[in-house]
Order: structure tokens, then sequence, then C-alpha cells
């Protein structure tokens, strides 16, 4: 079902934090005018009543749902039964009212950490089931999960018109730079940056530098889910990535080089790698929906860090 987006009326769960301020960026700029994002204080989409309530207010043509409870791997050690409980409910509910309301489509951001710990180097998206998940986010890549069962088994009893993307890791402007809750990007860029400014010769990141992760630009997945919502009407998931892989230990040096810092870096392998390798196979997307990323690793870190150093003082770093 084509979705047309200067005459639809857009819900976008989510649409205020990182990802989602991008995906209504991208909306605007493709002629979108009436989108609504329903703020947590307003709206609590755990709460079934409370998003009963914002769809008979709204009727939405289309829901982009982001909201998610997210953070790095500490975050996901520490409260793994709220991750769950609160992805789990969200996605719940902004389905099920999605069906008693008729809306005519949802897309559903999923995340890469569903995936099984040792899947295939590249992840397809056939392998989704191959395999229990990383155990230190297990709960929240199984509730997301468990949303492509929901949205497909709705698609086949209701008819609900439901899709669900898989965006790899995302950094950009507007991340979250908390340590407690970021995720590896954002830390290391605040971490380097802190050094250099406080004039300090090492920097201590977990693990021991050996896994490897693949990023996705926030600016390209943003265009990415605008496009499945244009264009995918399939009940198969799609992965949305950068299609390239690069380990922590680089990463890191890149960053550092970025930031400007000279020190040296001190890997505490008593801290966990978290999973072993992360990369995508994106064809898929491309075939699909014509989505290709086009903005190279060097770029978006330069433009990230360009961006934190203007706002630390905003984002409390």
């Amino acid at each position: 079902m084509p979705i047309d987006l200067p005459t639809s009326r857009i819900v976008v769960t989510g649409g205020a934090g990182f990802l989602g301020s991008h995906v209504v960026d991208v909306l605007r700029a493709r002629g979108a005018s009436d989108i609504i994002v329903p703020r947590s204080t307003e709206t609590d989409l755990t709460d079934p009543r409370a998003t009963r309530d914002l769809f008979e207010r709204h009727e939405p043509d289309l829901v982009i749902h982001l909201a998610a409870k997210v953070g790095g791997i500490g975050a996901n050690r520490l409260h793994p039964g709220t991750f769950f409980r609160d992805n789990m409910a969200m996605g719940l509910n902004v389905l099920e009212e999605a069906r008693r309301a008729g809306t005519p489509k949802v897309v559903i951001a999923g995340t890469i950490c569903a995936y099984p710990k040792h899947a295939p180097v590249p992840f397809r998206e056939e392998d989704l089931w191959n395999g229990y998940p990383e155990e230190t986010n297990a709960p929240y890549g199984v509730a997301k999960k468990a949303l492509l069962v929901m949205a497909q088994a709705y698609r086949q009893e209701f008819g609900s018109n439901f899709v669900m993307v898989f965006p790899v890791n995302l950094y950009g402007p507007r991340d979250n730079f908390d340590l407690e809750h970021s995720h590896v990007i954002p830390a290391m860029i605040r971490k380097f940056v802190a050094a250099r400014l406080g004039g300090e010769r090492t920097v201590t990141l977990w693990g021991d530098g050996s896994p490897t992760r693949e990023f996705l630009y926030v600016e390209d997945a943003a265009l990415g889910i605008v496009l499945a919502a244009e264009r995918y009407d399939s009940p198969d998931p799609v992965n949305l990535g950068a299609g390239f892989e690069i380990s922590m230990r680089d990463l890191a040096a890149k960053i550092g080089r970025a930031t400007g810092f000279e020190g040296d870096i001190v890997w505490d392998t008593s801290r966990p790698n978290g999973q072993p390798r992360r990369m995508l196979d994106v064809s898929r997307a491309e075939s699909r929906f014509g989505f290709r990323a086009s903005t190279s690793l060097d770029a978006g870190l330069a433009q990230t860090i360009a961006w934190y150093e203007e706002h630390r003082a905003e984002v409390g770093a």
C-alpha cells in the first residue's frame, strides 16, 4: 500500500529521541507536515489505555514505532528485566491499538541485538532464529524479535500492514552521551574529549578490543526507515546497515585521532566484550526499497564529534 507522506497523518513514537528526531527531519524534507510526536511524559506507551487514547485522538495513517528503552552493555546488564518489560509492552500496545484502529501501516524498528550471538557474518535476515542472542543484551533483543512474530501473525490473521526493519548500531549528532546509557561511539567520544581537555595520558575502555561492529550514521538510518514506510509492504524483516565491520581497537584509535587525544588506550579485559562480531547483509534493503547508506564512517564520526564539541555543556559532559 503506497504511503503519500504529504497527505498522511503520521505518529512517530520516540520521535523526540535520537533516531526519532532525525526520522521527523526526513519526513518533513519529503513533504510530510501532519506529524505527531507523543512525549513519554504525556503518553505512556507501556500503558494500554494511554496507547489507545493516542490512536483514538489522532487516527494516524502511518505509525513509525521507534520508542524503546535502550542502552549500552552496562545498562543492559543492570536493567535486563526493565528492558524486556518496557520494550515488549510498548510494542505490544502499539501494534494491538493499530490493529484495533485499522491503521493503514506501521513500521517497527527492531535491533541488531536480536541476532544470535554466533550468527554467520554478514548477518542475513534468515539467521534471526538460528540461535540465542548475546547474553548481555538478550532481554532487549528477544523483546524486539518477539514484535516481528507479532507483526507477522497480525498480518496473517488480521491483514495488518506491519513491517519491521532491523538497524545496526547507530551514531551521529544528538546521540546520548551519558556514560551509563550510551552506546560505544558516543561513550568513546566523551572519554577521549574529556581526557584531551584534562591532560590525561590514558583512556580505559571495556573488553580487549577484538570484537567487531558495524555502524550506521543516524541520518542514513532515518532515510532507510522512511523509505520502508513509503515503499515496503512485506512481512519479511529487513536489515538496515552500512555493510562493513571494524574492530573496537581500530575504532578507538580512529576516534582518538579524530578527537585530538594523543595518549594511550588501556583495555580492561575484566569487562565484557559483548557479541564477537556484527555486520549485516544489507542487500535486501537495497533490492526491496532502494536504501543504501551513503555516509562514510570517517565523515560520520567527524560530524558527530563536531556536534558533541559544540553541545558538550548542553548534554552535561
